[in-house]
């Protein structure tokens, strides 16, 4: 048997993202295709714009056979560990082959993270501080393997590829040309496809949504344009500024990755900005990328700290999401076999242990602004 893996965020799900389950189905035949998406919170640093239950249904609905939460410690993280993580977790579910999308499928991207994956540590030691860490690395990949990869999908393709190799290349890697737009283009609504970041920006303008049954499932797009709340950082804002300006300096320095003196400049700079953009602008350096900015502004407004995601990595377990009749079969015949805690429901116990309770600590604050419990009383969906 062959196990269909695909690492996501649908956030939210649309019709790019039907095009790559289906290629996934060609592969998998009558194999499972599973998913490991990312819950309530992204890798940029943001609120997802949907919930993971509502993203995971339409995964389902279009194809899916299982679909499993990245738990936070991995999904609210810069690529590489997002990758290392992410390809651990499939491969300790059985996962044999990766589907995922780029710029260029025609890139051999198993050789490339090899290549890679073999550079002397020496090599990777960036002192330049006048350019953020992605700039140097990408820097660095071009010099070293003769091949500049700049386009974000590819990057993180790049990032599956090293992590598949750094663990003993336990998946086969099968890339996919994206179609349609690319990765943050702006709208084009003469298109099939459009980017996930496209039709955020649609919602949070307040923007006619008439349209958005052309580019995602008819079910999810009717939902999505109901929805009474969309989350976003300026909605957030206050209550990360309330979260520093009540903090001292010594709470601020134990979140994850607060270094170098950043927590002085987030304390200074919070009380003269008017919103979260401004506030991004006053603490960006030629160090550090927005979205690096953008994590550690989440990691404070959710008081993360560093023990708090040593534990959760230490102790992993999934939350199933829901799954498919092909996907129940699998999860029957093999969740004996399988190499990390599966969750079904949450309780009590769960909820206080692993990483299902930083989990269910930091949908919280996502329930409060949705006004739907997030894990309490939720069970896979069953499609």
């Amino acid at each position: 048997m062959s196990v269909v893996g695909i690492i996501a965020e649908f956030n939210p799900f649309h019709s790019g993202h039907e095009f790559l389950l289906n290629q996934a189905r060609l592969i998998a035949g009558n194999d499972p295709i599973l998913v490991l998406m990312s819950g309530n919170y992204v890798q940029r640093g943001e609120m997802a714009i949907m919930s993971k239950w509502q993203r995971a249904k339409a995964a389902l609905q279009s194809g899916a056979d299982l679909v499993f939460e990245t738990p936070f410690s991995t999904a609210v993280e810069p690529a590489d560990l997002f990758s290392l993580g992410n390809i651990e977790q499939l491969a300790k579910l059985g996962v044999t082959d990766l589907v995922f999308g780029v710029e260029d499928a025609n890139l051999n991207f198993a050789y490339l993270g090899s290549r890679i994956a073999e550079i002397p540590q020496n090599h990777m030691d960036f002192k330049d501080y006048s350019q953020t860490y992605s700039t140097q690395y990408n820097q660095m990949v071009a010099r070293e393997v003769g091949h500049e990869v700049n386009q974000p999908n590819a990057i993180l393709g790049l990032a599956y590829a090293v992590a598949n190799h750094n663990l003993g290349s336990p998946l086969k890697l099968h890339p996919v040309n994206r179609i349609g737009v690319g990765h943050d283009d702006l709208l084009q609504r003469n298109g099939v496809v459009q980017s996930a970041s496209a039709i955020r920006n649609l919602l949070l303008h307040g923007e006619d949504t008439s349209n958005l049954k052309y580019w995602m499932p008819k079910a999810e797009a009717i939902e999505l344009s109901k929805q009474q709340v969309y989350p976003n950082w300026n909605l957030l804002y206050p209550f990360l500024k309330y979260r520093i300006e009540s903090s001292s300096i010594e709470d601020l320095r134990q979140i994850y990755q607060m270094s170098e003196g950043l927590e002085y400049k987030m304390k200074q700079e919070i009380h003269l900005s008017r919103d979260f953009t401004e506030f991004l602008r006053r603490i960006k350096s030629k160090r550090y990328t927005y979205s690096r900015l953008r994590r550690l502004s989440l990691y404070t407004l959710l008081n993360v700290t560093q023990d708090d995601m040593i534990a959760s990595f230490n102790q992993e377990s999934l939350m199933l999401l829901g799954f498919s009749k092909i996907g129940r079969q699998y999860l029957k015949k093999n969740r004996k076999d399988f190499q990390t805690e599966i969750i079904s429901k949450v309780d009590k116990r769960s909820a206080k242990s692993g990483s299902l309770a930083l989990q269910v600590r930091t949908d919280r604050l996502f329930e409060q602004i949705m006004g739907v419990d997030q894990n309490f009383g939720q069970r896979p969906i069953e499609v």
